[in-house]
């Protein structure tokens, strides 16, 4: 049977090719666009947990999406809760989150106290001399190939880059936290405060602390951890529904190539099935012969699209690096499931087609 199956893909390399190339593309595009997504998620968990806070406090009615509700209360703030016990670093910072060449939030920080968080480490410059100084991140850097003392532009202001730090806390840029306000027009403001704590077992001591604090009962405390957690594709406004439509699309192509190219070649080869009915062949003798040409095809289309996958993923890297492009094990086995899946189900009429068939009049088919 394989001799017959493999013998009818050959005889027809233009259709088999452009079967196994559907195939191809369907599983590139499921695994690229849950690569960008989702990797980009991930890289958001990592720096998040990389600025080295415990606690993060923010005004009530915000989302725990930084950079998308301003800078609202008084950096001030941070001095009152500096002071509670337990707490060892109250760093205010603002976030901006701006569009452009790409879509990125730009942290405006207290160098002081947000360095206290976790030390940035430095790979060349130095900390702010100048109201108009950024520190951008190794990744940044390499992208535009910057160096220490080139001007970048941030929200229609030139900056000078004063440092350059490993990448992994928090933003790709950094800005003076009083200059950040007086671009926003909220002078003296913050989006949000990151504390450090003296031990990490004291996290539920010290929210307690902040809702007794008059003018803080509303304020929202959650652990680092909390807001990591909630960086789910559910949790993302249109990040679920935007993979499920791809994911769908994908296979619906995967499905309609397989489908029309099986079909087809059962009318084309309506006298060989009558031939091989005529010599004993059963239903499902024929069945198995469409099914197993059908996985043949699908296993080869998953193949090339796992290799052009991660030649795409070294393609994107090469030209964007800010980009997190994580093509992981879970789904190259979802996508090669659901590719494989979405393939047998294309093939079921057309083998149920011919095993349908009559042998007489399948002999008799011009």
């Amino acid at each position: 049977m394989n001799k017959l199956v493999f013998g009818n893909l050959i005889h027809r390399p233009i259709r088999s090719l452009l079967s196994l190339t559907a195939v191809a593309i369907e599983v590139v595009m499921i695994l690229s666009v849950t690569a960008i997504m989702l990797g980009m998620l991930n890289d958001s968990k990592a720096r998040t947990s990389g600025i080295g806070a415990d606690l993060i406090v923010r005004p009530a009615n915000t989302s725990f999406l930084v950079g998308v509700s301003g800078a609202p209360v008084s950096a001030k703030v941070a001095n009152v809760l500096g002071r509670l016990p337990h707490v060892t670093v109250a760093a205010p910072v603002a976030v901006q989150f701006v569009t452009g060449k790409s879509l990125e939030n730009i942290f405006g920080i207290d160098y002081e106290s947000f360095n206290a968080l976790k030390p940035f480490i430095f790979l060349a410059g130095t900390p702010f001399q100048r109201p108009y100084d950024v520190i951008v991140d190794d990744i940044f850097a390499r992208t535009g190939k910057n160096t220490v003392g080139d001007q970048i532009s941030i929200m229609n202001h030139q900056f000078r880059i004063c440092g350059i730090v490993e990448h992994g806390k928090g933003g790709r840029k950094f800005i003076p936290l009083t200059t950040l306000d007086q671009l926003t027009g909220s002078p003296g403001n913050a989006s949000l405060f990151y504390l450090k704590l003296d031990t990490p077992d004291n996290e539920a001591l010290v929210e307690q602390e902040i809702k007794k604090t008059p003018g803080m009962e509303a304020y929202k405390v959650q652990t680092i951890q909390d807001i990591v957690s909630q960086m789910t594709p559910t949790r993302l406004p249109g990040l679920q529904p935007a993979l499920d439509t791809v994911i769908g699309i994908a296979l619906i192509i995967g499905f309609l190539v397989i489908f029309q190219s099986m079909y087809t070649a059962v009318i084309e080869r309506t006298r060989e099935i009558g031939i091989l009915k005529a010599l004993g062949a059963s239903s499902g003798y024929i069945v198995a012969v469409i099914l197993r040409e059908t996985g043949m095809l699908a296993a080869g289309g998953i193949l090339l699209g796992v290799g052009l996958s991660y030649a795409v993923r070294e393609g994107v890297l090469a030209k964007f690096p800010t980009i997190a492009f994580a093509i992981t094990p879970h789904w190259v086995i979802l996508a090669t499931v659901l590719s494989f899946i979405s393939a047998l189900i294309g093939s079921i009429y057309p083998a149920y087609k011919a095993a349908r068939k009559d042998p007489i009049d399948a002999l008799a088919y011009e």
